[in-house]
This record gives structure tokens, sequence and C-alpha cells, in this order.
């Protein structure tokens, strides 16, 4: 199994960035989708959580109203669209997979996910 983030990078805050996570080795509908990040000197936090069977989301509150989840069953990939981007939205981001997973809170702390992608780093500028 594979889970590989891309679309990282620097970006003024306000600012907007679209990250992709590519996902092999898998059965695609079978699992919810979800995007964690860690900032430096922080603890993991879950951000956005997309559920397998209805698409239905969660979003924690930081970033809600701002960032939206996605995911393309055609593509497998799971997107994470982030606009209005703060400069406390510095860090690693990853994408992981949970089997059956669905979208609530506890999807968001982060518990029983199975895969885990190595992250990609955004860093927003003052």
């Amino acid at each position: 199994v594979q889970l590989v983030e891309s679309g990282g990078g620097l970006v003024q805050a306000g600012g907007s960035l679209t990250l992709s996570c590519a996902v092999s080795g898998l059965t695609f509908g079978d699992y919810g989708f979800g995007w964690f990040r860690q900032a430096p000197g922080k603890e993991r936090e879950g951000i956005a959580v997309i559920s397998n069977y209805d698409g239905s989301t969660i979003y924690s509150d930081s970033v809600k109203g701002r960032f939206t989840i996605s995911r393309d069953t055609s593509e497998h990939t799971t997107s994470l669209e982030m606009n209005s981007l703060k400069y406390e939205g510095t860090a690693v981001y990853y994408c992981a997979a949970d089997y059956w997973g669905q979208a609530n809170a506890r999807a968001l702390s982060g518990m029983y996910w199975d895969y885990w992608g190595q992250g990609t780093l955004v860093t927003v500028s003052s």
C-alpha cells in the first residue's frame, strides 16, 4: 500500500494551495481518507476526513470553512484544497487511509488509521 502526498510548498498567508494524495495497493472504495498535519513542536492534528461510502466529511474547527477535502475514485486520489491559509498552517501534511472509515470526531483524532503517507511540507509566510 502506498499513499504519496504532493503539492506542498511555500505560500503567503491568505493564499491557496491544493494538496493531493495518490493511493495505490488497496481497494479505493473500501477506505475513508483523512488529512492530518503536524506543526513544529506540536502534536499531530486531524483536519479533514471523508468517508468511504457516502462522501460525508468532517473538519476541525481550525480549518472549517477554508479547507475542502475530496476524493476521486477514478484517479484513486484524495485532495485537500486549502484557502485563506494562515501562518499557523505551517506544518507537514499527511494523508491517511482507514478501512471503511467514517467522517466523525473519532476519525479526526487520528486513532486507528490503517495507512499513512510520508507527508508534504507546507510553509506559510507571514
